[in-house]
């Protein structure tokens, strides 16, 4: 199966409903397990979905007072079962995060494979 354009655009938004109604547990859904983290010194290897919840609790402080967001994403490139996506995160009145997404398979839709920070 290959991940279209409308696959990525519901994914997505999805992810984004999830973010703006601080639900951790779906977010942790939208992970592949195994999963990859990569920051600037620091990578994190997700080993359950638990633990992708368990960060997202603890990080929704830095979203507080955002209703809405927006974002700009642009496939980057494709292959067998996975697609790259450069999005940047709009909320507050202006770009804010900046991350490429590998998108794989998942059994029930794309899952973030490996997030990498962007800028």
């Amino acid at each position: 199966m290959t991940i279209t354009s409308a696959d990525i655009d519901t994914f997505f938004d999805r992810y984004s409903s999830a973010l703006l109604a601080r639900d951790a547990e779906t977010i942790a859904t939208l992970y592949a397990v195994p999963s990859l983290i990569l920051f600037p010194g620091q990578s994190i290897a997700v080993s359950d979905a638990e633990q992708t919840a368990q960060f997202f609790a603890g990080s929704w402080s830095q979203y507080e007072g955002i209703d809405s967001i927006d974002r700009k994403n642009t496939t980057m490139g494709s292959g067998p079962g996975s697609v790259w996506v450069d999005v940047t995160w709009i909320y507050g009145g202006s770009p804010r995060e900046h991350f490429c997404y590998q998108l794989v398979e998942g059994p029930d839709g794309p899952q973030i494979a490996v997030l990498t920070l962007l800028g």
